[in-house]
């Protein structure tokens, strides 16, 4: 069915969207559906339940938005009918822009809820008639819990970036909502991977849904450039970026992103100190006002450099990126993709770089199964300055590498109980020869003893 009706529609209008929605998709300046698009809107409009697999910059947002909105149609009531749920505040915030995008010329309802702002505002607008909610899980239900919004009248409930969704724990949350909305209702589950959770989580609520997938599971979009280097230490890593981004005219808005906050502070702190351009930092510590100025400057071209931590991998959707560069490799080896489809976007060329100590290039594996392809490694350029690797980073190293042999083998000790144990043996052997140390360590401890 899904191939049937990507053979007979070409464009937008083949969809049999109403005007107000042809015209607002005219001045956004889209030309054509992209294939998720081709595939998922006649089978929406159609009412099926849809379990899609596509990564972020496909189109998926528009994808189920406007067979969304042409149900949804006018305002009506005061109750939403449509809810859509993402897993962080800046993705919620992306989607009520492309509705705010797509709805322009409706006299639809909507507004989006999310953590880090006081409620007040936001149930004032939801008392005075909503259409469609767009909310991240945690704030959603706190909102309806204390009663200050009634989910009786939903028709529509849409679950976007499910896999990142089950990663940050919100399986409780949503388990909650299911239990309370009205049992008949369209449902559609979008993620860019299908790991156990998502099929689970998409058994237990989605009813005979028609799959929908664009891409093989977690495949980087194809107009990204992957490419690696095996750095030793975060100064080493500095330097290197300190070379990379002396290209201006290539490096011109790139997206750095980075494992902790720590990481992000000090590489913008970093960058700026240096003045090779504007840079600015977002990551959970930083205020929900500066987290989207920053954005806004950055897609707004006045910010070449923008650190970033994971929070924000899924919630930035802005064209023309030059370059994504992992400072850090992420753990959680979806959020790669993520990161990565930051760039070529809107079938516009990106490259994305990858810098790898020893600890992290087990994880770097781990990714390169996922995504079906070995990244390509380049050599450490020759006037990049290789630093000593301190002794806490060296320590860290060793615990994540330790860690990850622990992983594979549950019966993997650690190279500091490994020690310790030949360290007893030969302890134990030099009691059984009657080693002169044995009986000075007696002294030792008898001598010790007198002293408690």
């Amino acid at each position: 069915m899904a191939e049937e009706a990507e053979k007979e529609i070409t464009t937008f209008e083949d969809f049999k969207l109403n005007k107000q929605l042809l015209n607002a998709i005219a001045d956004a300046g889209y030309e054509k559906p992209t294939p998720i698009q081709l595939q998922a809107i006649p089978l929406i409009s159609a009412g099926h339940d849809i379990l899609g697999i596509a990564q972020t910059g496909t189109g998926k947002t528009a994808a189920f938005l406007l067979p969304l909105l042409m149900k949804v149609k006018y305002a009506q009531g005061q109750h939403p009918r449509a809810l859509i749920i993402a897993p962080t505040r800046e993705l919620v915030m992306q989607i009520e822009e492309s509705i705010k995008l797509l709805a322009k010329y409706t006299d639809l309802r909507y507004t989006a809820i999310y953590g880090g702002l006081g409620p007040k505002t936001q149930i004032e607008t939801i008392s005075k008639g909503i259409d469609i909610l767009v909310a991240t899980p945690k704030r959603l239900m706190e909102l309806y819990l204390k009663g200050d919004l009634i989910l009786k009248e939903l028709k529509t409930l849409i679950l976007d970036e499910a896999d990142k969704m089950m990663d940050m724990g919100f399986m409780p949350q949503i388990r909650q909502l299911l239990e309370v909305i009205p049992r008949k209702r369209q449902n559609l589950l979008f993620s860019a991977t299908m790991p156990d959770k998502v099929i689970q989580l998409s058994e237990e609520f989605l009813e005979f849904p028609i799959r929908v997938e664009v891409t093989p599971q977690a495949t980087p979009v194809e107009t990204v450039t992957q490419t690696l280097y095996r750095v030793p230490n975060i100064r080493t890593k500095i330097a290197l970026l300190e070379h990379l981004i002396q290209d201006n005219a290539n490096f011109n808005r790139v997206i750095i992103f980075t494992r902790s906050k720590k990481n992000a502070e000090n590489v913008a702190k970093y960058l700026e100190r240096k003045e090779y351009g504007e840079v600015r930092a977002i990551h959970g510590n930083k205020g929900q006002n500066t987290r989207i100025n920053s954005m806004e400057a950055f897609k707004g071209g006045d910010v070449r450099f923008l650190v970033a931590t994971d929070v924000a991998a899924r919630g930035i959707d802005v064209t023309m990126v030059s370059h994504v560069i992992n400072f850090d490799v992420p753990f959680v080896y979806e959020d790669y993709v993520h990161r990565i489809g930051r760039t070529g976007r809107a079938e516009q060329e990106g490259a994305a770089i990858t810098f790898a100590n020893e600890g992290e290039m087990y994880h770097v594996r781990r990714i390169e199964k996922i995504i079906r392809m070995q990244i390509p490694e380049l050599p450490l350029p020759e006037e990049v300055e290789i630093h000593e690797t301190t002794f806490e980073e060296q320590q860290e190293i060793a615990m994540e590498i330790d860690r990850q042999k622990r992983r594979d083998n549950p019966d993997f000790k650690g190279a500091f109980h490994e020690k310790q144990s030949r360290h007893k043996s030969n302890f134990e052997k030099g009691k059984k020869k009657g080693d002169p140390r044995d009986s000075g360590w007696k002294k030792t401890k008898k001598k010790g003893s007198r002293k408690r």
